[in-house]
């Protein structure tokens, strides 16, 4: 970036009068969108004092009456920004797509607010994680780009999630998906999903992370496709001499357009909104099943705020013991006491409870709940199938099936692990005796699972 002699000499002038006065050699660590530190200043962190990090923006001051110039701002480090921008890795990538997306996004004003809104819960997280794979700080603004920070929308393609996953590609990072549970839209458990996924890239691509961006906005078979195609015309395979999709073309720029417009909030006149560089949450294995209202009220948060920080769930009950929440970080350490404190079958409404009566079985229950032998035993550490009356049983949802027919209805029923006909005819408050009938076999006959009989008169 090009200065005036006259710029550096205020620029020095600044930085040898903060040194006179805190009396020590300190470092003075320079993080604009486009400029490094330079090697001279690299090197004076090995002075033996704790160097000071003062991380400057590339925003503007008046100039000062003898010097018609400007020079750079200190950015408080106790914001978010002070250390995100001192992790940006990608400020040398000039191109003319990303001034383009920048006048685009300064043209929304109230996007560019509400995204900074919506990321109060997040960044410092995702910072963490960003810091801990040693990735671009740029990259933790790539939910801004894929969500809007927005942690339940859904794509047209099935994406989801903060860092819009597919379900495939969510199921080979280890994001379960099932009727109750979608980690894709697990704050944590996604977040360290995709800064591991896009680390992946970087490293398939030699470090080139404007490839990796792009595979994993697109796909890697898409680009990589298009570098054997220029490659065979004898053209340039940087991301920048690619022909992608028009999305793709742009997916890279507008995530350099807005971390250039965050590092440079007051040339933009774009307000930074004040977001303390502190955790917002803290992680809680909750090691048995809970109603997440009970959660709630144990954590003394309020509801809505338990749910937003956990919006993975897709019923209000964690029915398993390996799931983890989200509570907010001052309230943890009650939490986690009080929860100590609470009886396991006091985490669990009565709606969520089945007391067994004689002659049911797991499949009767399970079908008549509408989930599976096998998460009933799971959720109440089973070994067998083997129940006795009087039992109570977990259940991960309050609401009975509605699968209840009139005997004289005709209609199709397809066999679970586990039925037998007595399960299957109090169901349908049919007798076994008709069901065989029916179906033109013999009581004595194993039912198979995946196995159709048909359930009322011809």
């Amino acid at each position: 970036m090009f200065r005036s002699n006259s710029i550096r000499s205020v620029n020095y002038l600044l930085c040898l009068s903060l040194l006179i006065t805190t009396g020590c050699a300190e470092r003075v660590t320079q993080h604009t969108f486009m400029s490094k530190p330079s090697p001279a200043i690299e090197q004076q962190a090995a002075v033996n004092i704790k160097p000071q990090k003062i991380y400057v923006s590339s925003a503007e001051i008046e100039p000062t009456p003898s010097v018609d110039a400007k020079v750079e701002k200190v950015i408080d480090d106790k914001t978010v920004w002070g250390r995100l921008f001192s992790l940006y890795a990608l400020s040398d990538i000039e191109n003319e797509r990303i001034e383009r997306e920048v006048q685009r996004f300064l043209k929304q004003p109230q996007f560019l607010a509400k995204v900074q809104e919506r990321a109060v819960p997040y960044l410092y997280f995702i910072l963490d994680e960003v810091e801990e794979k040693g990735i671009p700080g740029e990259l933790a603004l790539l939910p801004a780009i894929e969500s809007g920070f927005r942690a339940t929308v859904k794509s047209r393609s099935r994406a989801l999630g903060l860092w819009q996953f597919m379900p495939a590609t969510g199921r080979l990072f280890g994001l379960k998906q099932n009727k109750w549970y979608d980690g894709r839209k697990d704050i944590y458990k996604s977040t360290q999903a995709a800064t591991t996924f896009l680390k992946q890239l970087a490293e398939q691509y030699n470090g080139d992370w404007p490839l990796a961006l792009a595979s994993y906005n697109t796909g890697e078979g898409k680009v990589r496709k298009e570098i054997r195609k220029n490659r065979r015309k004898n053209l340039a395979t940087d991301y920048w001499s690619l022909s992608l999709y028009k999305e793709t073309m742009r997916y890279v720029p507008k995530l350099l357009a807005i971390a250039k417009i965050f590092a440079n909030a007051d040339k933009y006149n774009v307000p930074l909104l004040d977001i303390p560089n502190e955790p917002y949450f803290a992680v809680v294995d909750i090691k048995s099943p809970i109603d997440l209202d009970i959660a709630a009220k144990i954590a003394q948060m309020p509801k809505d705020d338990l749910f937003n920080l956990n919006p993975a769930f897709k019923v209000a009950r964690l029915n398993d013991s390996s799931y983890h929440l989200l509570i907010d970080v001052d309230k943890a350490d009650g939490f986690k006491t009080r929860l100590a404190n609470t009886a396991k079958k006091d985490r669990v409404s009565r709606s969520y409870h089945h007391k067994i009566k004689n002659g049911e079985s797991l499949g009767f229950i399970a079908q008549k709940y509408d989930t599976s032998v096998k998460l009933l035993r799971k959720i109440n550490h089973l070994a067998s199938n083997f129940i006795k009356a009087g039992q109570t049983l977990f259940l991960p949802s309050s609401k009975p099936n509605k699968a209840k027919r009139k005997k004289s209805s005709k209609q199709t029923y397809i066999v679970k692990k586990g039925d037998t006909f007595w399960d299957i005819a109090k169901i349908f408050s049919v007798s076994s005796i008709d069901i065989a009938s029916w179906n033109n076999i013999s009581l004595g006959k194993m039912l198979q699972p995946g196995q159709r009989l048909i359930i009322g008169k011809s």
